[in-house]
Protein backbone atom coordinates (compact mmCIF):
# COMPACT_ATOMS: atom_id res chain seq x y z
CA UNK A 1 0.00 0.00 0.00
CA UNK A 2 1.30 3.52 -0.96
CA UNK A 3 0.23 6.65 1.04
CA UNK A 4 1.02 9.66 3.60
CA UNK A 5 -0.35 8.74 6.96
CA UNK A 6 3.24 8.92 8.54
CA UNK A 7 6.53 10.41 7.88
CA UNK A 8 9.09 7.93 7.00
CA UNK A 9 11.12 6.20 9.88
CA UNK A 10 14.06 7.55 8.76
CA UNK A 11 13.05 10.68 8.97
CA UNK A 12 15.36 12.68 11.44
CA UNK A 13 14.80 15.78 13.50
CA UNK A 14 16.67 17.77 11.18
CA UNK A 15 14.75 16.44 8.00
CA UNK A 16 11.44 16.87 10.15
CA UNK A 17 12.71 21.10 10.64
CA UNK A 18 13.24 21.49 7.00
CA UNK A 19 10.13 20.23 6.27
CA UNK A 20 8.13 22.57 8.61
CA UNK A 21 10.52 25.13 7.14
CA UNK A 22 9.11 25.16 4.24
CA UNK A 23 5.64 24.98 4.87
CA UNK A 24 6.45 28.47 6.86
CA UNK A 25 7.72 30.04 3.69
CA UNK A 26 4.90 28.94 2.26
CA UNK A 27 2.07 30.25 4.17
CA UNK A 28 4.45 33.82 4.99
CA UNK A 29 1.97 36.28 3.12
CA UNK A 30 -1.41 34.71 4.69
CA UNK A 31 0.38 34.76 8.23
CA UNK A 32 1.78 38.16 7.40
CA UNK A 33 -1.70 39.04 6.25
CA UNK A 34 -3.06 37.96 9.73
CA UNK A 35 -1.18 39.32 12.12
CA UNK A 36 0.95 42.24 10.03
CA UNK A 37 -1.37 45.40 11.48
CA UNK A 38 -1.09 43.46 14.74
CA UNK A 39 2.44 43.17 15.77
CA UNK A 40 2.24 46.14 17.84
CA UNK A 41 -1.04 44.68 19.94
CA UNK A 42 0.35 41.27 20.12
CA UNK A 43 3.45 42.17 21.99
CA UNK A 44 4.27 39.42 24.43
CA UNK A 45 2.04 39.11 27.43
CA UNK A 46 -0.19 42.24 26.29
CA UNK A 47 -3.70 42.44 27.20
CA UNK A 48 -6.65 41.90 25.66
CA UNK A 49 -9.32 44.28 25.27
CA UNK A 50 -12.71 44.66 22.69
CA UNK A 51 -10.67 46.41 19.99
CA UNK A 52 -8.04 43.45 19.76
CA UNK A 53 -10.92 41.25 19.27
CA UNK A 54 -12.77 42.87 17.42
CA UNK A 55 -9.50 44.00 14.78
CA UNK A 56 -8.50 40.10 15.38
CA UNK A 57 -11.62 39.18 13.61
CA UNK A 58 -11.60 41.05 10.81
CA UNK A 59 -8.39 39.89 9.40
CA UNK A 60 -9.48 36.29 10.13
CA UNK A 61 -12.10 37.45 7.80
CA UNK A 62 -9.70 38.99 5.35
CA UNK A 63 -7.60 35.74 5.02
CA UNK A 64 -10.81 34.35 3.75
CA UNK A 65 -11.71 31.53 6.44
CA UNK A 66 -15.22 32.59 5.92
CA UNK A 67 -17.90 34.80 8.28
CA UNK A 68 -19.41 30.94 9.53
CA UNK A 69 -15.49 30.00 10.29
CA UNK A 70 -14.48 33.36 11.70
CA UNK A 71 -18.29 33.67 13.89
CA UNK A 72 -17.99 30.55 15.74
CA UNK A 73 -14.04 30.92 16.58
CA UNK A 74 -14.47 34.42 17.91
CA UNK A 75 -17.69 33.67 19.70
CA UNK A 76 -15.29 30.91 21.60
CA UNK A 77 -12.77 33.32 21.99
CA UNK A 78 -14.72 35.37 23.30
CA UNK A 79 -16.63 33.33 25.88
CA UNK A 80 -12.79 32.46 27.12
CA UNK A 81 -12.00 35.92 27.07
CA UNK A 82 -15.31 36.31 29.63
CA UNK A 83 -14.31 33.49 31.49
CA UNK A 84 -11.20 34.83 31.96
CA UNK A 85 -9.20 31.65 30.25
CA UNK A 86 -7.45 33.60 27.96
CA UNK A 87 -5.93 36.94 29.55
CA UNK A 88 -2.95 37.72 26.77
CA UNK A 89 -2.43 37.62 23.04
CA UNK A 90 0.14 34.36 23.71
CA UNK A 91 -3.03 32.56 25.19
CA UNK A 92 -5.36 34.04 22.16
CA UNK A 93 -3.07 32.30 19.39
CA UNK A 94 -2.98 29.05 21.53
CA UNK A 95 -6.81 29.05 21.89
CA UNK A 96 -7.18 30.16 18.41
CA UNK A 97 -4.23 27.27 17.06
CA UNK A 98 -6.97 24.80 19.26
CA UNK A 99 -9.83 25.66 17.80
CA UNK A 100 -8.38 25.73 13.70
CA UNK A 101 -6.90 22.24 14.26
CA UNK A 102 -10.04 20.96 16.09
CA UNK A 103 -12.02 22.37 12.76
CA UNK A 104 -9.51 20.77 10.33
CA UNK A 105 -8.82 17.81 11.75
CA UNK A 106 -12.10 15.77 9.91
CA UNK A 107 -10.78 16.16 6.54
CA UNK A 108 -7.13 15.21 7.54
CA UNK A 109 -7.95 11.78 5.48
CA UNK A 110 -4.45 10.89 3.81
CA UNK A 111 -4.85 9.58 0.32
CA UNK A 112 -4.23 5.85 1.03
CA UNK A 113 -3.30 3.43 -2.34
CA UNK A 114 -5.03 0.05 -1.95
CA UNK A 115 -2.62 -3.17 -3.09
CA UNK A 116 -5.33 -4.33 -5.36
CA UNK A 117 -6.66 -4.49 -8.14
CA UNK A 118 -4.70 -2.63 -9.54
CA UNK A 119 -4.92 0.20 -11.51
CA UNK A 120 -5.58 2.47 -8.54
CA UNK A 121 -7.03 5.48 -10.63
CA UNK A 122 -6.49 8.77 -9.63
CA UNK A 123 -8.98 11.59 -11.66
CA UNK A 124 -7.70 15.08 -11.63
CA UNK A 125 -10.37 17.64 -12.21
CA UNK A 126 -10.67 21.16 -11.96
CA UNK A 127 -11.18 24.49 -14.17
CA UNK A 128 -8.34 25.82 -16.16
CA UNK A 129 -5.15 27.61 -14.63
CA UNK A 130 -5.41 25.51 -11.23
CA UNK A 131 -2.32 23.93 -11.77
CA UNK A 132 -4.07 20.12 -12.93
CA UNK A 133 -0.80 19.08 -14.87
CA UNK A 134 1.96 20.31 -12.80
CA UNK A 135 0.12 18.65 -9.89
CA UNK A 136 -0.18 15.20 -11.62
CA UNK A 137 4.01 15.86 -12.47
CA UNK A 138 4.76 16.37 -9.31
CA UNK A 139 2.40 13.50 -7.64
CA UNK A 140 4.28 10.89 -10.05
CA UNK A 141 7.50 11.85 -8.45
CA UNK A 142 6.18 11.33 -5.31
CA UNK A 143 5.04 8.24 -5.88
CA UNK A 144 7.64 7.01 -7.62
CA UNK A 145 10.21 7.98 -4.70
CA UNK A 146 7.47 5.61 -2.39
CA UNK A 147 8.45 2.37 -5.12
CA UNK A 148 5.27 2.47 -6.86
CA UNK A 149 4.42 1.90 -10.75
CA UNK A 150 2.78 4.46 -12.57
CA UNK A 151 0.95 5.59 -15.54
CA UNK A 152 -0.81 8.71 -16.88
CA UNK A 153 -3.47 9.40 -19.29
CA UNK A 154 -3.80 12.57 -21.21
CA UNK A 155 -7.53 13.41 -20.75
CA UNK A 156 -7.29 17.42 -21.57
CA UNK A 157 -7.62 16.39 -25.10
CA UNK A 158 -9.34 20.16 -25.91
CA UNK A 159 -5.83 21.16 -26.06
CA UNK A 160 -3.17 20.24 -27.55
CA UNK A 161 -0.60 22.02 -25.21
CA UNK A 162 -1.88 20.55 -22.07
CA UNK A 163 -0.95 16.73 -24.32
CA UNK A 164 2.41 17.76 -24.73
CA UNK A 165 2.84 19.27 -20.92
CA UNK A 166 1.51 15.72 -19.52
CA UNK A 167 4.12 13.98 -22.17
CA UNK A 168 6.81 16.36 -21.04
CA UNK A 169 5.74 15.29 -17.13
CA UNK A 170 6.37 11.71 -18.24
CA UNK A 171 9.62 11.86 -20.09
CA UNK A 172 11.08 14.02 -16.96
CA UNK A 173 9.56 11.16 -14.73
CA UNK A 174 9.92 8.26 -17.06
CA UNK A 175 6.00 7.58 -16.84
CA UNK A 176 4.40 6.12 -19.82
CA UNK A 177 1.69 8.46 -21.00
CA UNK A 178 -1.72 7.05 -22.90
CA UNK A 179 -2.96 10.00 -25.15
CA UNK A 180 -4.66 10.05 -28.06
CA UNK A 181 -4.78 13.53 -30.74
CA UNK A 182 -6.14 16.57 -29.91
CA UNK A 183 -9.54 16.56 -30.27
CA UNK A 184 -10.15 12.96 -29.76
CA UNK A 185 -13.29 11.74 -26.86
CA UNK A 186 -11.76 12.45 -23.22
CA UNK A 187 -13.44 9.03 -21.64
CA UNK A 188 -12.20 6.72 -24.59
CA UNK A 189 -8.79 8.02 -24.27
CA UNK A 190 -8.86 7.28 -19.90
CA UNK A 191 -10.16 3.86 -20.99
CA UNK A 192 -7.53 2.79 -22.93
CA UNK A 193 -5.76 3.63 -19.95
CA UNK A 194 -7.32 1.83 -18.01
CA UNK A 195 -6.77 -1.27 -20.38
CA UNK A 196 -3.14 -0.95 -20.56
CA UNK A 197 -2.66 -0.07 -17.01
CA UNK A 198 -4.39 -3.20 -15.76
CA UNK A 199 -2.60 -5.17 -18.44
CA UNK A 200 0.93 -3.72 -17.46
CA UNK A 201 -0.41 -4.38 -13.86
CA UNK A 202 0.61 -0.72 -13.59
CA UNK A 203 -0.18 0.51 -9.22
CA UNK A 204 -1.45 4.04 -10.16
CA UNK A 205 -2.93 5.69 -13.16
CA UNK A 206 -3.04 9.34 -13.05
CA UNK A 207 -5.62 10.78 -15.66
CA UNK A 208 -5.67 14.73 -16.32
CA UNK A 209 -9.39 15.56 -17.53
CA UNK A 210 -9.78 19.14 -19.58
CA UNK A 211 -10.01 22.12 -17.76
CA UNK A 212 -13.75 22.71 -17.37
CA UNK A 213 -15.25 25.77 -16.50
CA UNK A 214 -17.47 25.03 -13.15
CA UNK A 215 -20.47 27.09 -15.16
CA UNK A 216 -20.94 25.78 -18.00
CA UNK A 217 -23.21 22.83 -18.17
CA UNK A 218 -21.81 20.91 -21.05
CA UNK A 219 -18.33 20.49 -19.64
CA UNK A 220 -19.24 19.35 -16.58
CA UNK A 221 -21.85 17.21 -18.07
CA UNK A 222 -19.14 15.79 -20.12
CA UNK A 223 -17.13 15.76 -17.17
CA UNK A 224 -19.98 12.99 -15.94
CA UNK A 225 -19.72 11.04 -18.79
CA UNK A 226 -16.07 10.56 -18.01
CA UNK A 227 -16.68 9.54 -14.71
CA UNK A 228 -19.74 6.77 -15.79
CA UNK A 229 -17.02 5.20 -18.41
CA UNK A 230 -14.24 4.67 -15.89
CA UNK A 231 -17.21 2.94 -13.75
CA UNK A 232 -17.75 0.39 -16.26
CA UNK A 233 -14.60 -0.09 -16.81
CA UNK A 234 -14.58 -2.33 -13.68
CA UNK A 235 -17.08 -1.76 -10.68
CA UNK A 236 -14.69 -2.73 -8.36
CA UNK A 237 -12.54 0.05 -9.61
CA UNK A 238 -10.69 2.00 -6.80
CA UNK A 239 -10.52 5.46 -7.59
CA UNK A 240 -10.06 8.94 -6.45
CA UNK A 241 -11.62 11.81 -7.62
CA UNK A 242 -9.07 14.78 -6.91
CA UNK A 243 -10.71 18.20 -6.90
CA UNK A 244 -6.91 21.07 -7.72
CA UNK A 245 -8.40 23.88 -6.57
CA UNK A 246 -5.90 27.21 -6.76
CA UNK A 247 -5.99 29.42 -3.59
CA UNK A 248 -5.51 32.54 -4.53
CA UNK A 249 -8.74 32.28 -5.70
CA UNK A 250 -10.57 32.55 -2.17
CA UNK A 251 -14.11 31.90 -1.96
CA UNK A 252 -14.51 31.37 -5.39
CA UNK A 253 -12.66 27.67 -5.06
CA UNK A 254 -15.48 27.09 -2.60
CA UNK A 255 -17.84 28.08 -5.61
CA UNK A 256 -16.04 25.52 -7.72
CA UNK A 257 -15.82 22.49 -5.37
CA UNK A 258 -19.24 22.81 -4.70
CA UNK A 259 -20.22 22.32 -7.79
CA UNK A 260 -17.79 19.64 -9.12
CA UNK A 261 -19.03 17.75 -6.06
CA UNK A 262 -22.12 18.28 -7.26
CA UNK A 263 -21.64 16.49 -10.76
CA UNK A 264 -18.83 13.81 -9.98
CA UNK A 265 -18.69 13.68 -6.24
CA UNK A 266 -15.20 14.68 -5.50
CA UNK A 267 -13.48 12.56 -2.85
CA UNK A 268 -10.13 14.44 -2.28
CA UNK A 269 -9.35 17.98 -2.66
CA UNK A 270 -5.57 19.92 -3.84
CA UNK A 271 -4.81 23.29 -3.00
CA UNK A 272 -2.75 24.94 -5.11
CA UNK A 273 -0.72 28.18 -4.98
CA UNK A 274 -0.79 28.57 -1.28
CA UNK A 275 2.38 30.42 -1.38
CA UNK A 276 1.39 33.43 -3.63
CA UNK A 277 -2.06 34.42 -1.60
CA UNK A 278 -2.62 36.09 1.63
CA UNK A 279 -5.93 33.82 1.43
CA UNK A 280 -5.13 31.02 2.82
CA UNK A 281 -7.53 30.59 5.17
CA UNK A 282 -10.05 29.30 2.61
CA UNK A 283 -8.78 25.91 3.79
CA UNK A 284 -10.91 26.43 6.85
CA UNK A 285 -13.90 27.49 4.77
CA UNK A 286 -13.43 24.44 2.65
CA UNK A 287 -13.19 22.03 5.44
CA UNK A 288 -16.18 23.34 7.33
CA UNK A 289 -18.54 23.71 4.49
CA UNK A 290 -17.69 20.44 2.07
CA UNK A 291 -16.33 18.08 4.75
CA UNK A 292 -13.92 16.94 1.93
CA UNK A 293 -11.10 15.61 2.89
CA UNK A 294 -8.03 18.01 1.69
CA UNK A 295 -4.98 15.57 0.31
CA UNK A 296 -2.53 18.28 -0.32
CA UNK A 297 -1.35 21.56 -0.25
CA UNK A 298 0.62 23.15 -3.26
CA UNK A 299 3.25 26.01 -1.31
CA UNK A 300 5.87 26.41 -4.24
CA UNK A 301 7.03 25.10 -7.97
CA UNK A 302 9.64 22.58 -6.53
CA UNK A 303 8.41 18.97 -5.87
CA UNK A 304 8.89 18.82 -2.24
CA UNK A 305 6.52 21.83 -2.52
CA UNK A 306 3.73 19.75 -2.67
CA UNK A 307 2.72 18.50 0.46
CA UNK A 308 0.60 15.91 2.27
CA UNK A 309 -2.00 18.05 4.39
CA UNK A 310 -1.37 17.73 8.51
CA UNK A 311 -3.43 20.26 10.46
CA UNK A 312 -0.84 20.70 12.77
CA UNK A 313 1.57 21.69 10.86
CA UNK A 314 -0.70 23.87 8.83
CA UNK A 315 -1.68 25.84 11.53
CA UNK A 316 1.54 26.05 13.33
CA UNK A 317 3.16 27.15 9.93
CA UNK A 318 0.48 29.70 9.63
CA UNK A 319 0.51 31.15 12.99
CA UNK A 320 3.97 31.15 13.45
CA UNK A 321 5.26 34.71 14.97
CA UNK A 322 8.09 34.37 12.59
CA UNK A 323 7.98 36.14 9.20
Amino acid sequence: MFGFKKKPATSTPAETDADQAILDQGLRRTREGLFAQLKSMFSSGAPLDPGVLDTFEDHLICADLGIGVTTDIMDDIRERVRQKQIRTSDELIESLKTDMIELLQPVYQPLEVPDSPRPFLILTVGVNGVGKTTTIGKLSGIFLQQGASLMLAAGDTFRAAAIEQLQAWGRRNEVPVISQASGADAAAVIFDALTSARARDVDILIADTAGRLHTKDNLMQGLGKVVRVVKKFDPALNMETLLVLDATTGQNALIQARQFHETVGISGIVLTKLDGTAKGGIVFALASELGIPIRFIGVGEKLEDLRPFVPGEFVSALLSRES
